[in-house]
């Protein structure tokens, strides 16, 4: 459209994963860009990038980089947020952080576009993107607690290494290789959780993502709880949530149960599902159709299967949700946030 305003961007943490998953993003999907500009750590700095056939120099960031922005990305860890954000913030800037940095803060708006898309405009300058575990969860709890009110989630993720980054995900191919050549794996990366001691990936399950709380549950566990309640606008839904580093490459699996305040009806579960923005409906058993994660990966919908009422009580659900985390655990989850912006 010929009216169409075009926007002056930045992408912080552009040679990152999130961060190239972005600007694919804005790429593919032909955002309104005015100009743009690609953001990193000194380290990064000077590096070349290619962004709808023209080459980009990738600068250092720094607060005077925000000066004409009008929307930036920020994917380059919790620590540049905290600094830069608020720069970027204080020049006019609408800031849309993949960090934990700002999720649980009060004057900041935590969304996931198909659940509490009325938030986008509540913002102070700078816009939470939550955690992947928690984003692809929320997107199928929010029509089911929309008809039965949900009062309780019990939730185990099965979550990809590349949620660790791309050390771990390194990390994990050289153990398997040396797994399978039967010689030493000497792990070094996970977890991730402030210890110096590391445990094999290959061939196992770890369950524990990042450090741990004084009340036994790990920090990921506990965004879980606190952002579910906050995105969900209801702080009486009970979360408790266990979380497993598994030797996937891309994807979060996570097997949720759901106890409702109201009675429910299966068939019409799935159909909510179906019929539910973001959300891609895989639930033929007898076919051994069901999400999974080699499936959801570089694809951006949230995919759910498995649905069944629990046998332990009336007003129990089980699902099955698996989603792409660099996408709509991050990447796409930002760029949608942008795009309604845009849309204004």
């Amino acid at each position: 459209m010929s009216n169409q305003k075009l926007y002056n961007l930045a992408v912080v943490g552009a040679t990152g994963a999130v961060g190239e998953q972005i600007i694919k993003l804005l790429e593919t999907r032909d955002f309104p860009i005015n100009e743009i500009k690609f953001l990193s750590s000194a380290r990064s700095a000077g590096k070349k990038l290619t962004f709808k056939d023209h080459e980009y120099v990738i600068e250092e960031a720094t607060p005077d980089s925000f000066d004409g922005v009008e929307i930036a990305l920020f994917s380059a860890g919790g620590d540049v947020s905290k600094v830069l954000a608020p720069e970027a913030a204080k020049r006019g800037v609408v800031c849309i952080d993949n960090t934990s940095a700002f999720r649980m803060d009060p004057n900041t708006p935590l969304v996931v576009p198909e659940v509490n898309p009325e938030q986008i405009k509540a913002h102070n300058g700078i816009i939470a993107n939550p955690n992947c575990s928690t984003t692809q969860m929320v997107v199928a709890l929010k029509p089911l607690h929309d008809r039965y009110s949900i009062k309780r989630v019990i939730v185990s993720t099965y979550q990809a290494v590349s949620g660790a980054g791309a050390s771990a995900i390194k990390e994990t191919l050289r153990q398997t290789k040396a797994v399978l050549d039967q010689v030493d794996v000497n792990p070094d990366v996970l977890p991730v959780g402030g210890l110096p001691v590391k445990h094999q990936i290959a061939f196992n399950a770890i369950p524990q993502i990042d450090k741990f709380t004084d009340n036994g549950y790990t920090y990921e566990e506990m965004k879980m709880t606190n952002e579910t309640k906050k995105i969900m606008g209801d702080e009486s839904i009970e979360v408790s949530a266990t979380c497993v580093r598994v030797p996937v490459i891309y994807g979060h699996s996570e097997s949720v149960y759901v106890e409702f305040n109201n009675e429910f009806d299966v068939e019409e579960v799935k159909s909510l599902l179906a019929n539910a923005p973001g959300i891609t409906l895989v639930d033929d058993p007898t076919n051994q159709l069901y999400p999974l994660a080699t499936d959801s990966a570089g694809k951006p919908d949230v995919f759910v299967g498995r649905i069944r009422r629990d046998i332990t009580g009336e007003k129990g659900l089980n699902m099955w949700i698996v989603s792409d985390n660099l996408l709509k655990g991050a990447a796409w989850n930002a760029v949608q946030i942008a795009e309604y912006i845009a849309k204004g």
